[in-house]
């Protein structure tokens, strides 16, 4: 089931034209809820980023590679 929250919020009308410009919106609903995906988007990214950074993934050399992907 999909919920939905009304919001009640002060944004400064610079930021939320420039919001709607970048997300090319017609409406600020759109524009601020594109802006937030891509936010946790970029956010997930960032806490992906430090895992691998942490824990590197290690898929080994080019025959090794050949060999998995023949082997399919």
């Amino acid at each position: 089931m999909l919920y939905r929250m009304k919001v009640t919020a002060i944004i400064a009308d610079d930021l939320v034209n420039a919001v709607k410009e970048y997300t090319r919106s017609s409406t600020v609903t759109e524009a601020i809820t594109i802006a937030l995906r891509d936010w946790v988007d970029i956010y997930n990214i960032k806490i992906l980023n430090e895992q691998i950074r942490h824990n590197p993934i290690n898929i080994g050399n080019s025959k090794t590679i050949r060999e998995i992907n023949r082997s399919k």
